[in-house]
Parts: structure tokens; sequence; C-alpha cells
């Protein structure tokens, strides 16, 4: 299918270390980059006809820290930021982030998640991968962002701070990115833990229509200019809060600005 082989023309021509066999040194598969890409971009172009503004603020090379706020039940968010780095970076970028520990407990999941370059959230894993000057992909707000309500999709819960101290340690500059949009296409109205428990996830969100199938909702996505903090990462946690809440703050802006973006497209239409 056309898309499919889009999808596996941009896998292609990733900068990245593959061997003989299409895999890299950290296990990542051409064959199943494309398998997933493919499918991911036809929700991004398509379904949810993503727009992705401010790229030119993404290094097309080396190092790089893309930190951005939860938007929606799950990772809808992650999966349309990594596909906009495949599909709107020249040349394209695989962007990794790191997978919550209970992904792997699922069926196939530790496969697919390490074959396309999603690694357990460790943070060794993230330092290495920084060192290595791949794109990290960062969401602060962890499990609390996706649990977000309806009512809270705009809102910003607290940040964790170990993605500064470690952007300080490995030299790597932060791209503060806002998504807007998921909190649309999943409105999460209960977030049911009991019914997560017996699946195998921290909770299963629950919508007005019943199980979280995703609505065809417009998603944008506003990417900063990079953020660089000087220091080594041993910093006192006050002075690592204070960058924090600037990356925090940086963020904020960009979710009102995606927001008033989506307000103009819609009075257009």
């Amino acid at each position: 299918m056309a898309r499919d082989e889009a999808a596996r023309d941009l896998v292609e021509r990733l900068e990245l270390p593959f061997n003989a066999l299409g895999v890299d040194p950290y296990g990542i598969s051409k064959k199943h980059l494309a398998t997933f890409f493919g499918m991911l971009g036809f929700l991004y172009r398509n379904y949810f006809r993503v727009k992705a503004v401010g790229l030119e603020n993404v290094p097309k090379r080396g190092r790089a820290m893309l930190v951005g706020n939860h938007s929606g039940g799950y990772a809808l968010d992650g999966a349309m930021v990594i596909t906009s780095m495949l599909f709107e970076m020249d040349p394209p970028r695989l962007a990794q982030g790191m997978a919550e520990k209970f992904i792997n407990q699922l069926p196939l999941g530790s496969v697919w998640s390490s074959r396309c370059g999603q690694l357990t959230g460790l943070p060794e894993h993230a330092e290495r991968l920084l060192m290595d000057d791949r794109l990290l992909m960062v969401f602060p707000e962890g499990a609390r962002g996706t649990a977000k309500l309806y009512k809270e999709r705009y809102s910003l819960v607290d940040f964790g701070t170990g993605f500064v101290r470690l952007a300080l340690k490995t030299r790597t500059p932060i791209v503060p990115l806002g998504f807007v949009g998921g909190g649309d296409a999943v409105p999460t109205v209960l977030n049911s833990r009991t019914l997560g428990k017996l699946m195998g996830v921290p909770y299963v969100p629950l919508t007005p229509y019943g199980f979280p199938a995703p609505l065809p909702a417009k998603l944008v996505v506003h990417y900063g200019k990079p953020l660089v903090f000087e220091g080594t990462g041993d910093e006192e946690d006050s002075v690592i809060k204070g960058y924090v809440d600037e990356v925090k703050a940086r963020i904020a802006e960009l979710v009102e600005a995606a927001r008033a973006d989506r307000r103009g497209e819609r009075a257009a239409s």
C-alpha cells in the first residue's frame, strides 16, 4: 500500500547505524518500524489530521530532548509526536521514548516497543541514548498526565525533575512542545483502576461512550525554541526546580498557542 511504502522509504532514510539485517545496536528493526509507522502515518495524516508547527526548532542531527505535556487518556500524544519526527523532519528522525514498565508485561508489548525504539523507562537507558546523540522524548507529568479528565485536558500537573538533571549531565538541549487535542480525542470522564488491574495496566480511561476508542479530533503540536541550561546535573534541588518551572512555563505557553491555532482553524472552516 502507498502509505506503507512511504513509511518504508522514510525509515530507509533514518540516519541510524543499522546492520545488514536492518537492526541497530539497540535492537531497533527497520521491518518493525515500517509496519509501525505505516499504521501511525494513516492516523497522523488522515484520521487526526495532525498539524505540527515549529519543526525548525528541532535539531536535524545530534542529541536533543523533546519535552511536552500529556494530552489524552493514553500515549496518543507520544505516538503522534514520534510520527511527526519521521514524516515531517528532513532528514527524518526517530524520536525514542521511555516506555512504562507495564508495557513489557503485555502480550508482544516488549518486542514491539523495543523493536520500534521505545525502551523501558530507566535513567541509564535515557542517558545512553543521549550520549549516542539520539532524540529522546519525555513527558515529565508521567502517568498522572495521561490520567487527566476531559475538564483538565489543558492543565499541567506536577513535573518530575529527573529530565532536567539528565539534560544538564549530558549537555542536551530541551525542545519544549505543547500538544493539544488528545483530551478531545479521548474525552476521559473517569479512570477505572479496577479494570486497569484486570488488564495489567495502571488504569483504563472511560469516556461518555464507554471504551476509550479515539475520536477523529484535530490534533496540534507546537515545538518551541530549544532551552539550554548551564550545570552538571548535581545542583541543589532548588536550582533544578527553577529550571523545571521554566520548562513548564514555556510548555504552558505552547499549549495556549496550539489552542489558539485550533480555534483559528475552526473559525476558518
